[in-house]
């Protein structure tokens, strides 16, 4: 049995850097450029069992099993969803379906900017809920550039897109990510990052057409952007807090795809906008070769059977997600697997926890219940509809796992490194460092987003290695209630684009274009979990001091207060539940 240690420098700033020299490196080396982010991934890794063996003492054993564990859970589900998502997109493209769905999509209106809200918004949202990790701006972007757009407004313009519905990208993967590594309830971090994220949804198609074409423009077409973000923002939170949040951006994104395309039946322009450049200077428009024309027509019955798969792959992903379905694939098979020499040999010691406590080690295979099976099994009903023999659709396959062999190594090292930085105590020591910036731990908590691990593209993989250093803070600021579920809020404002998604344009520009009106928009987030870190009746020093004034005998003056602060005596907040109040001794003080 090996006990962990959270200060193994006996100085609480050094271990604090030892512990963050992993991350610290695998951001300098994807920032530089010099270094794919596969190789960057792995080095970091390296790096991490390097500081956990020699600094931290852990036994190479044990360090080296808690590398193999995480790679495993990297690759199911979420690697295995990559490789069958591809898979269904080039069986569609070997056939010509996907020309057809490009086709048909940008057929709908000549307006480029209404093509941006049905392409880079609803079409990539519905690809980022059922694949996520750079699937949507590879698609999307394809299309965009299709029709016209250059490379750099159909890359810029697909990332700031694709800001809406990544909280919930790949089937939730992001919670799926923030519940492993919090052991927080999924429904309800779910629900609780469905309810902030609307307002800042529907911001998002008129910001989109702003970027593009400027504000006059944007304001043009006012009707369709708010048709497209209320529609999208909506179902989000209906879906995600109602039904599943596994499906709260699929879901969303078909439903604000058939509204947007409704509205555009009975509502045009009065300008038509032809240009397909960005209104800033934008060069890489004349690397685009002539547009040819486009072939001829596809048929209503051609239209369709280029959309089924897709279709097929919503009904399946839909029955797949149901509670009865999952509970029956997992009685037929989901083996439990305990990793010796490492499950219940590793333990959390104080502060961390209350008396030491074994860690377990142990892999849970769900495979019938993955939603990456799910897809396969789509793939496979698609295939043979399409006309494939069974040995062209294995070759397919194979060449799939080439295709992706970099982005599953990226992930299964981005798990690896998660899941050995729990096992050697690293997140406790970076968690209670957090915990010692006091009144101003909600503000450098989601911060980090934007400069932080979202650069690696794998926004479900980062939610393996943050949210657990965030716990251990926000325990020990004793905070009301967890702030864990802003990390899945954090992904609206700390998307930007990943490596693979920069092919063939300037990626310091892309980035610009896409960070920028993130870092506008990112206090305002801070402030809710600044509000969010003061609830729930706590004590005046706890959640870093963040209280409410409150008059013991002022009952209007208490309600004016909470109105003010958007709450209500006996309703809670309407945004974060139910929030009880504790009023002192002596009046006129904090509550």
């Amino acid at each position: 049995m090996w006990s962990q240690i959270y200060d193994p420098l006996g100085n609480a700033v050094f271990s604090t850097l030892v512990a963050a020299a992993p991350t610290i490196l695998l951001l300098a080396l994807i920032a530089s450029g010099k270094m794919r982010i596969h190789l960057a991934a792995v080095t970091a890794v390296v790096a991490a069992a390097l500081i956990a063996i020699v600094i931290y003492g852990m036994p190479a054993g044990l360090a080296l099993r808690a590398v193999g564990l995480g790679a495993l859970a990297g690759f199911f589900p979420i690697g295995w969803i990559i490789v069958n998502v591809i898979f269904l997109y080039r069986l569609q493209v070997e056939k010509g379906a996907f020309a057809i769905i490009q086709q048909s999509v940008g057929a709908v209106t000549k307006d480029r900017r209404l093509q941006l809200l049905l392409i880079a918004f609803a079409v990539g949202a519905f690809f980022e809920g059922s694949s996520g990790f750079g699937t949507p701006v590879a698609m999307t972007g394809s299309i965009l550039m299709s029709l016209g757009f250059s490379p750099l407004a159909a890359a810029g313009l697909s990332l700031i897109a694709n800001t809406a519905p990544v909280a919930f990208g790949a089937l939730g993967a992001p919670i799926t990510g923030l519940q492993q590594a919090t052991q927080l309830d999924y429904n309800m971090l779910g629900a609780m990052v469905g309810r902030q994220l609307p307002l800042f949804s529907v911001i998002v198609p008129f910001w989109l057409i702003w970027a593009f074409a400027g504000f006059r423009a944007a304001k043009e077409i006012w009707p369709a952007a708010l048709i497209c973000g209320l529609t999208f923002g909506v179902s989000q939170f209906a879906i995600s807090n109602y039904i599943s949040p596994s499906l709260a951006a699929i879901g969303a994104a078909l439903i604000c795809l058939f509204c947007l395309r409704g509205f555009l039946y009975v509502w045009q322009p009065k300008t038509i906008w032809t240009s397909a450049a960005l209104r800033s200077a934008d060069h890489s428009h004349s690397t685009m070769p002539p547009q040819k024309p486009l072939d001829v027509k596809a048929t209503t019955v051609e239209v369709w059977q280029a959309w089924l798969p897709l279709i097929l792959l919503c009904i399946i992903l839909v029955t797949w997600g149901m509670p009865p379905v999952k509970a029956f694939l997992d009685n037929i098979f989901s083996p439990r697997f305990d990793i010796g020499g490492l499950h219940n040999l590793v333990q959390r010691m104080p502060p961390v926890v209350p008396m030491p406590t074994p860690e377990p080690a142990f892999f849970r295979f769900f495979f019938l219940s993955y939603s990456g099976t799910a897809i396969l099994l789509t793939a496979i009903i698609s295939g043979f509809i399409m006309g494939f023999s069974p040995a062209r659709m294995v070759a397919v396959y194979i060449q799939t796992f080439r295709v992706t062999k970099y982005s599953t190594i990226t992930i299964s090292a981005m798990v690896a490194l998660a899941t050995l930085t729990r096992f050697a105590g690293v997140d406790a020591t970076l968690g209670l460092a957090f915990a010692a910036t006091g009144v101003l731990y909600p503000f450098v908590s989601l911060l980090r987003d934007l400069a932080g691990l979202a650069r690696c593209r794998d926004h479900g993989v980062r939610h393996r290695l943050e949210p657990a250093v965030r716990q251990f803070a926000a325990h020990h600021l004793r905070a009301a209630r967890s702030l864990a579920h802003f990390d899945g809020s954090g992904e609206f404002l700390g998307r930007c684009d990943g490596q693979d998604d920069r092919r063939a344009i300037h990626r310091g520009r892309v980035h610009r274009d896409g960070m920028g009106g993130a870092r506008k928009l990112d206090p305002a987030l801070c402030l809710r979990a600044f509000d969010r870190a003061g609830g729930a009746g706590r004590n005046p020093g706890d959640a870093a001091g963040l209280c409410l004034p409150v008059h013991r005998n002022g009952g209007a003056l208490n309600q004016g207060l909470l109105r003010r602060r958007g709450l209500r005596l006996g309703r809670g907040h309407p945004l974060f539940g139910e929030l009880p109040l504790r009023v002192h001794q002596e009046g006129g003080e904090r509550a």
